[in-house]
């Protein structure tokens, strides 16, 4: 059996590539959350929760989402340090940002709900896996399950699965079930992408 080895010159990523990186990562998040949006839906963690304020409140999705995220700097600071907190911050604003854009330049009102919860996991999955391989997150809970993973070795998909139930769940008033029960299968996507595709030490660069 052939075992592969790390290679022994591992460098960390340039920051070119780290801004490219997280400009990315944030658009596909963004997108995303543009999606479930447009279908009344929810998802998990800081952003589920930004959600259901936005809902509240009539507010706009990003401007809440940028709001909610604030208090979780400080552990990013305090547990992960100031790089990672720079570069979290950074993801947040585009993420932010690019959900206010997305309805400029495309119209998704006539998507199916499963569709779009399902099209939304995959891309929030993918645009996570992005910014957690360049040393940074889409804030709030993510900070936690990111922390947790380097310095626990809980797998963050597992961590942020979790976080992102008791999210789900405290949604039932606010949503119709049926767009309630497609969310839900857009988070086990999500998670599953997550789980599945990062874990300790399986990634050097």
């Amino acid at each position: 059996m052939t075992v592969i080895e790390p290679p022994l010159d591992v460098k960390r990523h340039s920051l070119p590539e780290d801004a490219l990186a997280i400009t990315i990562g944030a658009f596909l998040l963004s997108w995303g959350i543009y999606l479930l949006h447009t279908i009344d839906g929810v998802t998990g963690g800081i952003a589920g929760v930004a959600f259901l304020i936005s809902y509240l409140g009539d507010w706009a999705i990003g401007a809440v989402f940028f709001v909610v995220n604030i208090p979780f700097y400080y552990l990013a600071v305090k547990r992960m340090g100031r790089r990672f907190t720079v570069k979290t911050i950074a993801a947040v604003a585009l993420i932010s940002l690019g959900v206010g854009v997305h309805p400029l330049y495309i119209d998704v009102s006539s998507l199916s709900p499963m569709y779009a919860a399902i099209f939304a996991g995959l891309a929030v999955g993918t645009g996570m896996l992005v910014l957690f391989r360049h040393g940074a997150s889409a804030g709030g809970f993510g900070i936690l399950a990111q922390y947790l993973q380097s310095k626990r070795g809980w797998r963050a998909g597992y961590v942020q699965g979790a976080l992102d139930l008791l999210v789900v769940i405290g949604s039932t008033a606010l949503v119709d079930p049926w767009i309630l029960l497609c969310s839900i299968v857009g988070a086990v996507v999500l998670n599953l992408v997550i789980a599945i595709n990062h874990r300790p030490g399986r990634y050097f660069g």
